[in-house]
């Protein structure tokens, strides 16, 4: 059974079938306007933290670490709420959209972005700190040269966003609703198709999960030791 299951799969995955395609191209928008949020947020946030001096600044480090293992179920309640029509910004429309589930993904990526982030900078502002004083950089220049020097450990930040994005399941869940055509990513097409027992369309999906996944991280390595090379 499971070698014809997979051999359906496979045979779903090179006739190039529309639902496929489809579902793939939603979850690619949806986890890349999240990621693209998420490193406009998430990296400045990050190095903001790693080289400001202010009273908690412990706290707030132990509070975005605390959040990069935040529920994604409870993520996609708050944003329900704040969503629905009796939420702040329910006269917008956006729920059971993809701009909801983008917003979801946003909330999951951003802590884990910036943790990372910090880590990264706080790192390189131990080195540089007395340099950059000595040039006299403001306390938003030296975050901001700093982010350009790390740009490229930084790509860590950006995949294990993209990772936890594109794996996730249960905010999308609930702020898309799943519904054919408009808001079935990869991640809730898997969970509803093995569910009904169609498993060659589950396995497709779970197919080129993984291999966008792999995809991606072996373009970062590659371009980040072609950047170290270059760069020395």
């Amino acid at each position: 059974m499971f070698a014809s299951t997979l051999t359906d799969a496979i045979r779903l995955l090179a006739t190039f079938d529309h639902r496929v395609a489809e579902i793939v191209g939603l979850s690619l928008q949806v986890s890349g306007g999240a990621v693209v949020l998420g490193t406009l947020i998430g990296l400045p946030l990050g190095a903001c933290i790693a080289v400001g001096r202010f009273p908690g600044k412990s706290g707030v480090s132990v509070l975005i670490n605390a959040l990069m293992g935040l529920p994604s179920v409870v993520v996609g309640v708050v944003v329900y709420l704040l969503l629905s029509r009796s939420g702040p910004f329910g006269a917008f429309g956006l729920l059971y959209t993809p701009l909801a589930m983008v917003a979801a993904q946003t909330l999951l990526v951003v802590p884990l972005m910036a943790a990372i982030a910090r880590q990264v900078v706080e790192d390189a502002w131990q080195r540089y700190a007395e340099e950059l004083q000595v040039m006299r950089f403001t306390w938003w220049q030296s975050v901001t040269t700093l982010l350009h020097d790390c740009r490229h450990s930084l790509l860590v930040a950006v995949l294990a966003g993209l990772g936890r994005a594109m794996s996730e399941v249960g905010a999308v869940m609930i702020v898309g609703g799943n519904i054919d055509r408009a808001t079935r990513v990869m991640t809730t097409a898997i969970a509803l198709e093995t569910s009904k027992g169609d498993l060659p369309l589950a396995i497709a999906l779970g197919i080129v999960l993984i291999a966008l996944i792999l995809a991606l991280n072996a373009v970062a390595f590659g371009l980040r030791h072609w950047a170290m090379r270059r760069y020395g």
